[in-house]
């Protein structure tokens, strides 16, 4: 059987723990509840860690669904499923959203597509057309936004023919 450890010395780790990078409520709570404290004890670390400015469940958001577009291509529907899984709030989740930029989505958006569907060139265009559709979907993009830019990319085609 695990030793559980004291709130004094849970702090120091808590605090490294959500100084190197960004953290929401819920991975802190998991985080606490795993060295073996109390809910009172979590509850009472866990304010005294958004008093310090440790904590900030919108600044985590807004880097969150900044990097996860950015750097791994992620659609709003996956960001948004994603950081309901870690339990945030609405209002913080639709605060994050507003920052990634419509153009900068519908061009990551197109660009991801076209990449997609020229990797796929020995295939059929039907087959072309349904991969690069449920690639895009698993990515977390919008359907009807998947569509206009699976047109583009055949227009695009077809006037190249």
């Amino acid at each position: 059987m695990k030793t559980s450890l004291t709130p004094g010395q849970a702090y120091p780790k808590i605090k490294y723990y959500c100084s190197y990078r960004e953290r929401c409520h819920y991975e802190v709570k998991e985080k606490l509840f795993s060295m073996g404290l109390l809910k009172t004890e979590v509850e009472q670390l866990i304010s005294q860690m958004i008093e310090e400015g440790y904590l900030n469940e919108e600044r985590f958001c807004i880097q969150f669904a900044g990097s996860h577009f950015r750097l791994k291509k992620w659609g709003r529907v996956k960001i948004i499923y994603s950081l309901r899984q870690k339990r945030v709030s609405e209002a913080n989740i639709k605060r994050a959203l507003q920052e990634i930029v419509d153009t900068d989505y519908q061009a990551t958006l197109q660009k991801t597509a076209l990449a997609k569907w020229n990797s796929l060139s020995k295939e059929p265009n039907l087959s072309r057309q349904v991969k690069t559709t449920a690639y895009l979907l698993q990515k977390g993009y919008e359907a009807p936004m998947i569509r206009l830019a699976i047109a583009g990319i055949r227009a695009v085609e077809q006037k190249k023919t």
